[in-house]
């Protein structure tokens, strides 16, 4: 997106607090070494600023990101529009504090929906409202919001409308387009090469094998659905695995792959060869997987507790929104799609997925410039 930003005429400049992305190591939910193998620095002016923080590496503690350096060169900026995504690090919350003193525009752009936060509850909420919206808040010129949820989070804190910036949720829409088109007619060998035949239905998962994730929910589904012309395949690795492999031994699940971790270069040979996309989650914010098998205009299926399901799915047309947890409706809804063909499509995934896309961040981001 950065690189994107840049090529339309947007100046862009990256401050990171950790290179863990760029030089992989051990992804503790994976539960392998990961090593991203698309370019994640071209494009655009980056800084790795040093972490005094005593923890290993950044983890969801507050004070696994301390950039002293970052804070410093905050001061040293020309004038400029400065997004903080989120406010859940030292290094963060201090420049969402400090950057309107030194007269930049301050945006934030935290993915929390507000369905997952009201299921926060105590004493430690009450403070962090009060926190939020009479401290930090104000000190916060735009709020740039990646969906409906996350809209909602903020107009609880009554934040106005003309301080919220809608900068959607996206990932590289034209690349995955492209691979779509380059793969159109490699479908069978793909196929072939997984021992499917080119006539039998394949339901797609990609994600962490871990529990907030409920990939366990989609094999009782699978079961459910009980057709010997379907294959589920699962894209992903995680400690869940063990158990994941214990039902399907158990349930007698002949027809169910679970790939092991899977990199950038290769996702889309998965998106192409599937006719329905499936995410179960209890609590992710967002969900950029749908993004990419939307570009392959993949039928959907998400729990309702899955931060786009507001946003990608209009239910009966490009896929259904189920009960989070609730694995028979799970199964119907994945039943209709591959048998009882009831989608309507009046409008289309691909079409859906174009509003969210960095074409539309530029066009919005442009509004505060």
């Amino acid at each position: 997106m950065y690189k994107y930003m840049n090529e339309h005429d947007i100046k862009t400049q990256a401050w990171y607090c950790s290179d863990i992305s760029v030089k992989g190591g051990l992804d503790k939910q994976f539960g392998v070494q990961v090593k991203w193998d698309v370019p994640l620095l071209d494009g655009y002016e980056h800084t790795f600023f040093k972490n005094y923080t005593w923890h290993p590496d950044i983890t969801d503690s507050f004070f696994s990101a301390i950039n002293w350096g970052m804070i410093y060169q905050l001061f040293k900026q020309p004038k400029s529009v400065i997004v903080v995504h989120g406010w859940h690090y030292l290094t963060h919350f201090l420049i969402l504090m400090l950057g309107q003193f030194r007269g930049h525009t301050v945006c934030v752009r935290c993915d929390m929906p507000q369905n997952l936060e009201a299921l926060k509850k105590g004493w430690k909420q009450r403070v962090k409202y009060f926190g939020l919206k009479y401290i930090l808040f104000p000190r916060i010129n735009y709020f740039l919001y990646i969906g409906t949820q996350n809209r909602l989070l903020y107009k609880r804190y009554d934040i106005l409308d003309k301080r919220l910036v809608f900068c959607p949720y996206s990932v590289d829409n034209e690349r995955f387009k492209k691979e779509r088109l380059f793969l159109s007619d490699k479908r069978n060998d793909i196929l072939k090469k997984l021992g499917i035949g080119p006539d039998e239905k394949v339901i797609l998962y990609t994600g962490k094998y871990i529990a907030i994730k409920r990939p366990i929910d989609l094999l009782k589904a699978f079961s459910l659905l009980n057709d010997p012309d379907t294959w589920l395949i699962m894209v992903g690795e995680g400690d869940l695995r063990s158990e994941m492999e214990t039902y399907i031994r158990e349930h007698g699940l002949t027809r169910v792959i679970l790939t092991g971790f899977v990199n950038q270069s290769l996702i889309a040979e998965y998106y192409s060869i599937s006719d329905v996309l499936v995410m179960c989650t209890i609590g992710d914010n967002w969900g950029l997987s749908i993004n990419e098998g939307m570009c392959f205009n993949l039928p959907v299926v998400v729990s309702d507790l899955t931060g786009c399901a507001d946003d990608l799915i209009i239910p009966g047309v490009n896929g259904y929104v189920f009960e989070t947890g609730n694995a028979a409706d799970l199964a119907v809804k994945l039943r209709d799609i591959l048998f009882g063909k009831t989608l309507t499509w009046e409008v289309s995934s691909e079409a859906i997925i174009d509003k969210y896309s960095y074409s539309e961040v530029v066009k919005n981001l442009n509004q505060l410039l």
